[in-house]
């Protein structure tokens, strides 16, 4: 469950439900962006750091509010102004005043929109109880700071897999479902076949059961033979 500081939900799945993970998966075909949050302006730099040093588009905000600001989610604000852009992955402080990073995680796996984006939660505090509640919620990891940039990557790879997994099951639905109206807007190619007629002699019959040698002349002579 733990590698380096790092609390995963993928291997508490794995470990009750023999859910296997993917640590290689192929390049990404685009450039993923991720949502940072963190009230701390040095930890933000940090990783927001280290996120461009992976190739990732990087928005940081310093607080929940300000994420939900920017997913469109806050109700009393409306969203500053990025509506549209997609966010492959979210990784926030667990401390931060007026919502924590526990707080921020329960609204985004409130959200029918963005509940299937991953979470990950940052903290210098190791506390058990704490990364339990927030794995039970939805959280993808939970990672005690300093975040490496291993841990970038990692996730980085992650993400990239899952997207190309999605993708390629949306593809076979879509060729299932071609497929099946294709067969269903199809003519019937098979037409009523007439009924073969039947042979005067089935091999399967024994020759006297034939009505028309029974009433033959031939049989009939010899029948008069015998009387």
């Amino acid at each position: 469950m733990t590698r380096n500081g790092v609390f995963s939900r993928r291997q508490k799945l794995e470990k009750l439900d023999g859910f296997k993970s993917f640590d290689h998966p192929p390049p990404d075909s685009e450039e993923l962006h991720v949502l940072a949050v963190d009230d701390s302006l040095v930890d933000r730099k940090v990783i927001e750091r280290l996120l461009t040093i992976s190739s990732c588009k990087v928005t940081a905000v310093d607080s929940g509010r300000r994420a939900l600001q920017f997913l469109g989610l806050d109700e009393e604000s409306s969203s500053v102004g990025f509506d549209g852009l997609k966010v492959n992955l979210i990784i926030t402080d667990y401390c931060m005043p007026g919502m924590t990073g526990y707080e921020l995680l329960k609204k985004i796996k409130e959200s029918s929109t963005f509940r299937e984006i991953p979470v990950v939660i940052m903290s210098s505090e190791n506390i058990l109880a704490r990364i339990d509640r927030c794995l039970e919620e939805g959280a993808e990891e939970y990672i005690v700071k300093p975040v490496k940039l291993s841990d970038v990557k990692r996730l980085k790879d992650y993400i990239t897999k899952e997207e190309g997994e999605g993708e390629k099951s949306e593809e076979r639905v879509t060729l299932k479902r071609k497929f099946q109206d294709a067969c269903d807007n199809s003519p019937s190619s098979s037409t009523p076949s007439s009924p073969t007629p039947s042979s005067p002699l089935s091999p399967f019959s024994s020759p006297l059961s034939s009505p028309s040698l029974l009433e033959s002349p031939l049989r009939r002579l010899k029948t008069n033979d015998g009387d």
